[in-house]
């Protein structure tokens, strides 16, 4: 009797685990979002360079420059799993650690975990 209620309720968790959708965003080319400090050491959502690879370029991989600065959505597509894949770019035309224009984030996933916020 024991482990059929542990299955029942084990089911029944994980039944309404699966029920709970995304948050839905509209976006637009040109939305204006800021980019938050993360919460864990890195950032999961809002794709960076790898800091090796910033470094090869010549630039300096110190993820703290990024604190609050303001960017645009210049482009965005929507992926098979239902979430909206953007392409950002700083609104003051500097670049990114000094090389990259663009990064791209995972909007939905970026804006729940609070690195970004709008």
């Amino acid at each position: 009797m024991r482990q059929f209620l542990l299955t029942l309720c084990i089911l029944g968790g994980s039944l309404t685990l699966q029920a709970q959708d995304k948050q839905q965003v509209t976006v637009e080319k040109g939305t204006l979002l800021t980019i938050a400090e993360p919460v864990s050491d890195q950032y999961r959502y809002v794709l960076f360079p790898r800091k090796n690879f910033i470094i090869k370029r010549g630039g300096i991989a110190d993820m703290k420059t990024v604190y609050g600065k303001e960017v645009e959505v210049v482009d965005f597509a929507y992926t098979s799993d239902g979430d909206t894949k953007v392409t950002l770019r700083r609104t003051d035309g500097k670049k990114f650690f000094r090389n990259f224009k663009t990064v791209d984030a995972y909007l939905e996933d970026a804006l729940t975990a609070g690195e970004l916020t709008k």
